[in-house]
């Protein structure tokens, strides 16, 4: 099975009393991190990274790393934490990966490999958990604020999916722990007659009577619905852009690559940026985040120029809470392992 490895640090084994493997599984991609465990704290020293719909499994990409450290490094690894993009059940032996035809069971996986002990998380829990260990050249800020020390957290990110968690401070462990959530499933709120079209526009493309979720607009996804919509009006030209994504399998990596020259693809992006801004608004304000709004996911790294005023303006739209969320600073995460870096804390914070 082919993997893309990256090496982080020069280590000797013998520094590390022992060593956790932690994973951030996605809908795209499967990424597995090797981490060093010393005084309790987990540094990360390498990475595996996986097409996820080429693996049969997860134990298939673990059983492929272990044996490369196995054979390559003399390292061997019982214990791993898993962050994974779908619904965790509430004993945590199961995750439903939501836009992947694979799950994970930490049974299957305790019998098909040679872990011992294994976590299983959600991929923005685990995101959350990383906020703990993110450097400050690992974030961008989008707008300045007064951040209040200890105060709620918010991270939300669109990818593959669309994922949301509120971080709360524990000061027993001194660290931000996050709050189980599926928000990007809850029900889009349309107030614009053009909100509204686009909402029935999904539910026709979809054949489905059921209600649209943020996801299903905020989201890979939901980039391609809104791209999808916008031709069906009839109001924008047909390009070479236009032509080249029509017959690609990939479309929002290209609606995001011609987004300043073709204005299908802008105005894709104009929408998709005010969901993004409401979202966010609407997540803040649900928690009260003082100590900051981080956005992660895999779209917003790579199209960093729409967090701009204007995406500020439509955040900071309310009618009578413009002032608290004023108040809120505003982040990007750059890094785009912070789901890995968040695995590997929670699996040497849990995991004894």
């Amino acid at each position: 099975m082919a993997f893309i490895k990256k090496e982080y640090k020069k280590f000797n084994k013998k520094s590390f009393g022992s060593f956790l493997l932690a994973g951030d599984v996605g809908g795209t991609n499967t990424s597995l991190g090797v981490f060093g465990i010393k005084n309790a704290r987990a540094e990360f020293l390498m990475s595996f990274h996986f097409s996820s719909p080429k693996l049969k499994n997860l134990s298939e990409a673990v059983n492929e790393v272990m044996g490369y450290l196995r054979d390559e490094r003399r390292i061997s690894i019982s214990k791993a934490c898993f962050g994974i993009a779908g619904t965790i059940t509430p004993n945590g032996d199961f995750a439903k990966v939501t836009n992947l035809n694979w799950d994970v069971d930490r049974k299957d996986l305790l019998e098909k490999t040679k872990l011992t002990q294994i976590l299983l998380i959600n991929d923005f829990e685990a995101i959350g958990y990383g906020i703990n260990i993110v450097k400050e050249k690992d974030v961008f800020t989008i707008r300045k604020a007064k951040k209040i020390p200890k105060a709620p957290i918010v991270v939300i990110g669109a990818g593959t999916g669309l994922g949301k968690k509120t971080l709360i401070y524990d000061k027993h462990s001194k660290a931000y722990a996050p709050i189980p959530s599926e928000a990007g499933h809850c029900d889009f709120p349309a107030q614009a007659k053009e909100e509204l079209e686009l909402v029935n526009f999904v539910k026709r493309k979809e054949k489905t009577k059921a209600s649209v979720s943020y996801e299903q607009v905020l989201s890979g996804k939901g980039l391609a619905n809104i791209y999808s919509f916008l031709r069906k009006t009839g109001d924008y030209r047909v390009t070479k852009y236009t032509k080249e994504i029509d017959k690609s399998k990939n479309w929002p990596e290209l609606i995001s690559k011609y987004r300043s020259a073709d204005k299908t693809c802008k105005a894709a992006f104009g929408i998709f940026k005010a969901n993004y801004a409401k979202f966010a608004k609407n997540c803040a304000l649900g928690a009260l985040a003082y100590g900051g709004v981080y956005i992660a996911g895999g779209i917003a790294p790579k199209n960093r120029d729409i967090f701009d005023k204007r995406f500020i303006r439509i955040f900071e739209d309310n009618h009578k809470m413009q002032r608290v969320l004023k108040k809120m600073p505003i982040y990007l995460i750059l890094n785009y392992n912070a789901g890995l870096l968040g695995a590997g804390f929670a699996g040497a914070k849990f995991l004894k």
